[in-house]
Formats: structure tokens, sequence, C-alpha cells
């Protein structure tokens, strides 16, 4: 009976591991080579990420966030990450997170707000990939927790079709 019972655990094991590898791996709708995005809209609470060209959704994106996720982000070290209206403001090819898009928070009023605490308001906010090294093999896995410190973390794959299509100065909306 015990043999039993860990041969079905071991194969429960082992289709939960291939389903996962599967999952991992499955290939991802892509964007149009020509595509452009000028607004990106995040739905923190659905940890999704919508890339607009005008009024047309290209595509939807899983996301994740800071690993404090739940609020707007009112000071340096709080692993939030912001809401309201911004814009993609740099571009780095040379991330340390594969490559990124910069969020121009702060703002004015991010800056006023922690003040009033007494706090810096932090910034270098982006969209990225992945962690440079071993951890690129996590590739969608990373979905499955927020782990960052208030960034909007995609793919690889998927940062590297954003970096390519977001225009300059698009704009971002950050919902909670």
């Amino acid at each position: 009976m015990k043999n039993t019972i860990g041969k079905k655990l071991f194969y429960v094991v082992c289709i939960f591991i291939i389903a996962i590898g599967a999952y991992n791996i499955w290939p991802e709708h892509k964007l149009a080579a020509d595509a452009k995005i000028d607004f990106l809209l995040v739905e923190k609470s659905m940890r999704t990420m919508k890339a607009y060209s005008g009024t047309q959704l290209l595509k939807t994106y899983k996301i994740s966030l800071g690993e404090n996720p739940t609020g707007h982000k009112v000071f340096e070290g709080d692993e939030k990450t912001p809401e309201g209206i911004y814009a993609i403001n740099d571009r780095n090819p040379h991330s340390g997170y594969h490559k990124n898009l910069g969020v121009s928070y702060p703002n004015v009023t991010d800056r006023e707000k922690a003040k009033t605490i007494g706090k810096s308001p932090g910034g270098d906010i982006k969209i990225h990939g992945l962690r440079n090294g071993a951890f690129r093999m996590i590739n969608k896995l990373h979905r499955l927790t927020d782990w960052t410190n208030g960034c909007i973390a995609v793919t690889n794959s998927e940062i590297d079709e954003l970096y390519k299509a977001v225009v300059p100065n698009a704009k971002i909306e950050i919902r909670p």
C-alpha cells in the first residue's frame, strides 16, 4: 500500500515539474515587428500591463511588481510600485536586468508627499527584464511572486519587444 502511494506521489510530482517546464518555455503572442506603443496601462491588482497604439490594444503582458505592491509609492525603500500618470523617459540597453525603460517617477506631487514625511521619494522606477546571469532561466516563472524594489518586471523577450516598440515619452498610467 505504501509503495503505491509513493509511486502516485512520484508521478504527480513529475507531471507538475513537466507542466511548469512546459509553461515556462511555451511561446507567447508576439507584437508585430512594426508595432508602435504610445500608451501603457498597468493594473497592479490584475498584475497586467496593456500596450496600446492610439486606442488599439496591441498586447497584454503579465507582470511582477514591487514586493509590497498595495498602495502608491511614497518613499525610497517602501517596495511599492508607484500609481499615477507618468512617461517613459529613459532607455538602458545595458541594464543589470537585461534592458529597461525608465518611468518618470517621481513627479512634483511625489516629491512633495515624501518631503512631508522627511523621506526621499526614491527613483529609478523601470520596466525591466530579469536579472542578468542565471536568473534569466526563470523566464515566465518570475510572475509567481512580486519581487522587484518597485519596478515592473516582464520576461527578457518581452522587454526586448517593448524596448523596440515603445515610442519616446510614451505615457504610462499605473492604477491600483
